[in-house]
């Protein structure tokens, strides 16, 4: 299943194919955060980071799945209605539930007690989850079955109609929904906003060196591996069938790899050995690990993180709330912060015009908070193969921008630019 899921569904075209709906919702983020900042009034507004970026996923995964911002109506700030709430709610209900230590993984014996209730407490996430999803997905397949949508408009419609070598469906109704339930949204909405929230906690000379990923990883182990074959690693013999999981807190806190692990040392780059290594979320001596690596990597992972810390560091000038000396970096014993980041948001440039924000379209919205330079004007001509249009070029909007050449590292945020 990971092979039909990365072949036929992540790959590169539908993942352009999809761009447009996560333009879109980059789009309402910048505006829901906004809206929040205006509230505020010219002091800005205290923003709970870890739900703003638990919410933009969770948009994000619909839109890409559903075609669907919302599961009802939403907020008239842009946010998150009841539905989206009780929605993503369950799903880190689920994911802090499976993570979360259990006698019973040690003494199955205890399972029928469920101690803790860990099981309860999956179980009625999962009704939630069913609650939203599974009415979506049987309407969708029986319009495909009536013959009333012919065309794919996002990846449920992809689960429906993909085909095998010989014409034959691969997935009956009920893999589909255990496909979107289980597997696809709660793996693809945690992993983005949890580094972004510790991105946006730590000190920012830390975050060019992915600090926060090295200490904070998303969760303290990767996904389970099952060994095909006898094999010897570290003089560690490990038998055919042995489940491994592998350490990504060790890793990245690990003496004999990291000199003083806990110390912020850009300079260690620089020593002899390490000359010239390029640290990257998956580097190939696996010094530290984020999102695993190879074909059962996180989809989502380093994309989705980027863009996440992007649009709230582009849009936005971040501080600490009135009263706050120090930013709280305490671990939870969960894949979170144990107390969420709560931060003073302004918007980089204000509205131009007086214009009320409701009548502004999402792309203007989104330029406001833009900073355009010649340069950059000349890099996004490039990407959209424009060659004599200014203002076409700058509405292909800063997601073609990130998600390309940021991509091919030719932009750097941190230059100072004239306001549009």
């Amino acid at each position: 299943m990971t092979r039909v899921l990365i072949h036929d569904l992540f790959n590169h075209s539908k993942t352009q194919w999809l761009l447009e709906k996560r333009n879109e919702e980059a789009d309402n983020l910048v505006r829901y955060l906004y809206n929040l900042c205006s509230n505020g009034g010219s002091e800005g507004k205290v923003v709970n980071v870890r739900t703003a970026a638990q919410h933009y996923w969770g948009s994000v995964m619909r839109r890409m799945m559903f075609n669907l911002r919302f599961y009802g109506k939403g907020n008239e700030d842009g946010g998150p209605g009841v539905e989206e709430q009780e929605n993503v709610s369950a799903l880190y209900t689920m994911l802090l539930h499976l993570y979360a230590f259990s006698v019973a993984d040690y003494l199955p014996w205890l399972r029928v007690f469920d101690l803790g209730e860990h099981e309860k407490k999956v179980k009625e996430a999962m009704e939630v989850l069913k609650k939203y999803q599974e009415v979506i997905v049987n309407e969708r397949v029986q319009l495909w079955r009536e013959g009333r949508r012919k065309e794919a408009e996002d990846l449920h419609d992809v689960f429906i109609t993909l085909k095998d070598e010989i014409g034959n469906l691969v997935l009956s109704d009920e893999e589909i929904k255990a496909q979107i339930t289980q597997e696809i949204l709660p793996a693809t909405v945690d992993n983005p906003a949890n580094a972004a929230e510790w991105a946006l906690s730590i000190d920012q000379n830390n975050l060019k060196k992915q600090k926060a990923l090295r200490l904070h990883p998303v969760a303290p182990f990767n996904l389970p591996d099952l060994s095909v074959s006898d094999c010897v690693v570290a003089g560690y013999f490990i038998p055919k069938g042995s489940r491994i999981l592998l350490s990504r807190l060790g890793l990245g806190r690990n003496p004999k790899v990291w000199e003083d692990p806990f110390r912020f040392d850009p300079e260690r780059r620089l020593k002899e050995g390490v000359a010239n290594q390029q640290v990257s979320l998956a580097e190939p001596e696996l010094r530290f690990i984020t999102f695993t690596i190879g074909r059962r990597s996180c989809l989502g992972g380093w994309r989705g993180s980027t863009i996440t810390v992007m649009l709230f560091i582009q849009g936005f000038t971040w501080s600490m709330p009135p009263g706050v000396e120090k930013i709280d970096l305490t671990e939870a014993n969960s894949l979170l912060k144990e107390i969420p980041l709560h931060a003073l948001a302004k918007p980089r440039l204000p509205p131009s015009g007086g214009v009320p924000h409701q009548q502004v379209s999402p792309v203007e919205v989104e330029l406001r908070f833009i900073k355009v330079t010649t340069r950059r004007v000349k890099l996004l001509r490039q990407l959209v193969r424009e060659d004599n249009d200014d203002d076409a070029v700058i509405k292909a909007s800063s997601r073609v921008y990130m998600e390309h050449a940021t991509r091919c590292g030719k932009i750097d945020l941190t230059e100072v630019d004239l306001p549009l």
